[in-house]
């Protein structure tokens, strides 16, 4: 597991706290909110307003007096979860609003701060000036993650946008389904990365790396 720790000294250099630019640090938590609030939508409408609650609510329903249907259960449970439904896509919103942020900010950090010049010179450390190889691969590693972390977000920010739209895009409606689909394949995965990201951060605190939870909220 020490391979995925996060770590806050650079390549070579003696171990001090690493300089995180506030535009960094912004995106780093306000895009771990909206991530958490958009699984927090998914999971509501995957346990209280699924399908099988209908017969709860046709029950409740009853159970006070009112006459109802199958049909008009499920027409109750449906309209709680499309209100659902809208809070998790602006949420959405708010994470394409987000990964524009980064994309943009990230030409306005410093070099050693870029995400690829950090790769770049990992590689050299490791493959070409085999110096350092340990913390070289330990960095290619977790900037590795890093960058499909950042095409997931990708993939989520287009699908989502395309779903958001359905109406606006002419896509035909099986492709639709499949969209949706690949979508919610990408939120498990963004969602396994976050938990091993967690983990990393949990172990480097406990080593080397103490202090990276406060480096990434005053900067370091």
């Amino acid at each position: 597991m020490a391979i995925i720790e996060p770590t806050n000294h650079e390549i070579g250099e003696i171990k001090k706290g690493k300089k995180y630019a506030s535009s960094t640090r912004f995106w780093h938590w306000v895009n771990f909110i909206v991530i958490s609030g958009s699984l927090f939508t998914v999971l509501i409408n995957s346990t209280l307003f699924d399908r099988a609650q209908r017969s709860f609510v046709k029950n409740e329903l009853m159970n006070a007096g009112a006459s109802v249907s199958d049909k008009q259960a499920g027409a109750v449970t449906h309209g709680l979860e499309d209100q659902v439904w809208g809070i998790h896509i602006y949420f959405g919103y708010a994470l394409a609003v987000l990964f524009l942020f980064r994309l943009v900010a990230e030409f306005f950090l410093p070099p050693a701060q870029r995400i690829m010049p950090k790769i770049k010179k990992a590689y050299q450390a490791y493959f070409i000036l085999k110096k350092a190889r340990e913390e070289a691969k330990h960095e290619l590693v977790v900037k590795g993650l890093y960058l499909i972390f950042y095409l997931l977000l990708l993939i989520m920010v287009v699908t989502g946008l395309l779903l958001a739209f359905e109406d606006y895009t002419g896509i035909p409606r099986n492709i639709n389904h499949s969209i949706k689909e690949f979508h919610g394949f990408c939120m498990y995965l963004i969602l396994g990365f976050i938990m091993l990201h967690l983990a990393g951060v949990f172990l480097a605190e406990r080593k080397d790396g103490k202090g990276i939870v406060s480096d990434m909220i005053n900067g370091g």
